[in-house]
């Protein structure tokens, strides 16, 4: 087997690997790191060999950019204070922790080296940890918590990172220059991530279809992260802040194909990435045990003390953070997503899994420097994949029994409140709009009273407890005829599909022509759905 396969085995578990976890009711990318790990034992499965300065660059900018697509400027703008508290202060104060300890650990490391180790496993995994408590049935605040932390810390805990290997690159290391670089490199990054998504805004309106827009949304991650590192700017900050940009701006409420294609698309490249990403952790097993050898009670030990160090600092953070935040959402009033009891926090911290960017940001460091070889790779290595593996099999399996303990569930009232509100505004804004056409165009009564009635039930289908008991069985029954005949017209559409692919394969068709009414029918079908 050579490289190439290897990545097509990888991809393919990525796939089978979504509805294996379902069924076995485990973490996807739990059981994709299971299975790099069992590939890894193959004699015929070949050492991934991966070159570090391409790690970063391919792996993380479509992550975050498909993170972002779940999450919104208003969203980042409200919850600024619980993302300075867990993104950027948890990650200095982890980064600090874990370098101090490694220093005292493990012999010999430079001071350098130690803040890269420490700046790897700072960032909580979002992929990881949104795919665990996604489902567990959590409240939709702390899934939002959990999603801003992990696209914010990233930022911080690389930008760090290349400071600190800069550092090591040079032989010194300062705190003046180390926080001079942090603001230079974050100035830069806002702007290419500004001006590079105005001008992918303008490019989405001359492009129009939406196969050609999609195909756009691709490239610009990795033209905004590769365009920022070339200005010594933050690749990472320059792809979140281009993202949140294009989510705010970029929005045309009609283009209902090009909205539906590109969710689908990018939840694919997601689910893939973060697959292979999840299975090379696995495979990198292999390499890591391989260099551990004759060190193994010594790199154990420094490996149990950096986990250790990782999962206290995030909960001796989280409590006096969460309990400051709940103050202070108190004493003002702002629509702000934070822990709102001690259950809430517990769950918080045991959701710390680190994942996909401290593997990259492991996998990317050079394997030598002028001089030399970098100081300590081989351990910074083994520490950073033991804290991986720790975090990801220990808290990921068991997070779904704590969340149970903690009896911790979602607001369902707050989320069927929020559900009726947008279906009230859904029927004043089609009514208005329907007062609007009556206006500068006749409609015969039966014509205005129907459309009337579409209004209403364009809502009750989002929210049917705003209808009273009659008007529901009304409403239930009007539902009931029209899914009727959506069925028989579905039945309808299948035949007439079947008997165009039929035609497909007989002598003398054309399948340009043949996909094209194809595509009508398809057409048809979706705006049939009920």
């Amino acid at each position: 087997m050579d490289q190439m396969a290897l990545l097509f085995v990888l991809l393919l578990g990525a796939v089978v690997m979504v509805p294996v976890g379902d069924r076995l009711r485990l973490p996807s990318p739990v059981l994709m790191t299971l299975a790099g790990a069992v590939l890894a034992l193959l004699p015929f499965v070949p050492n991934v060999e991966v070159p570090p300065e391409f790690i970063l660059p391919v792996v993380l900018p479509p992550l975050l950019y498909a993170a972002v697509q779940r999450t919104s400027w208003r969203q980042f703008t409200a919850n600024l204070r619980p993302i300075l508290l867990l993104a950027v202060a948890l990650v200095f104060a982890t980064t600090a922790a874990v370098a101090a300890v490694a220093q005292a650990v493990v012999p010999g490391m430079p001071v350098a080296a130690a803040v890269v180790l420490g700046a790897l496993v700072a960032p909580p995994d979002p992929v990881a940890a949104t795919a665990v408590a996604g489902k567990l049935g959590l409240p939709r605040r702390l899934v939002s918590i959990l999603e801003g932390e992990g696209l914010f810390n990233d930022v911080t805990a690389i930008v760090l990172y290349h400071v600190a290997l800069a550092a090591v690159v040079s032989g010194s290391f300062s705190v003046p220059g180390a926080l001079g670089s942090l603001v230079l490199s974050a100035v830069v990054a806002i702007a290419v991530g500004l001006a590079l998504g105005w001008v992918t805004n303008k490019l989405m309106g001359l492009l129009g279809d939406p196969t050609l827009q999609i195909g756009l949304t691709l490239l610009v991650p990795f033209v905004a992260y590769v365009l920022a590192e070339e200005f010594r700017g933050s690749g990472v900050l320059a792809v979140l802040t281009c993202a949140l940009f294009l989510a705010e701006y970029a929005v045309d409420p009609d283009d209902v194909m090009g909205r539906l294609a590109g969710y689908t698309f990018w939840e694919v490249v997601d689910t893939l990435v973060t697959g292979v990403a999840f299975g090379l952790i696995g495979l990198e097993l292999h390499n890591i045990f391989g260099a551990a050898a004759h060190r193994w009670g010594q790199l154990l030990a420094a490996g149990a003390a950096v986990v250790a160090v990782v999962v206290a600092v995030r909960l001796l953070w989280l409590l006096p953070a969460a309990w400051l935040a709940k103050r202070m959402h108190k004493r003002r009033d702002y629509d702000e997503d934070i822990p709102m009891s001690w259950r809430e926090t517990l769950i918080m911290w045991w959701s710390g899994m680190r994942g996909v960017a401290s593997v990259a940001l492991a996998l990317a460091i050079p394997f030598g420097v002028d001089g030399g070889a970098f100081p300590a790779r081989d351990d910074i290595l083994f520490i950073a994949f033991a804290v991986v593996l720790s975090t990801l099999l220990v808290q990921g399996l068991t997070l779904p029994w704590l969340v149970r303990k903690l009896r911790v569930r979602a607001d369902t009232d707050a989320v069927d409140a929020l559900e009726r509100e947008l279906a009230i505004r859904v029927i004043k804004a089609s009514k208005r709009r329907l007062k609007e056409i009556m206006e500068v165009e006749e409609l015969p009564d039966e014509v205005s009273d129907q459309l009337s009635r579409r209004a209403f039930d364009i809502g009750a289908r989002i929210a049917p407890d705003i209808v009273d008991d009659e008007r529901r069985d009304l409403f239930e029954k009007r539902i009931g005829r029209l899914k009727k005949v959506q069925r028989i017209q579905g039945e309808m559409l299948s035949a007439a599909r079947h008997e165009v692919l039929a035609a497909r394969s007989e002598p003398g068709a054309d399948p340009e022509i043949v996909d094209r009414v194809l595509r009508h029918l398809d057409m048809r079908s979706l705006r049939g759905a009920p």
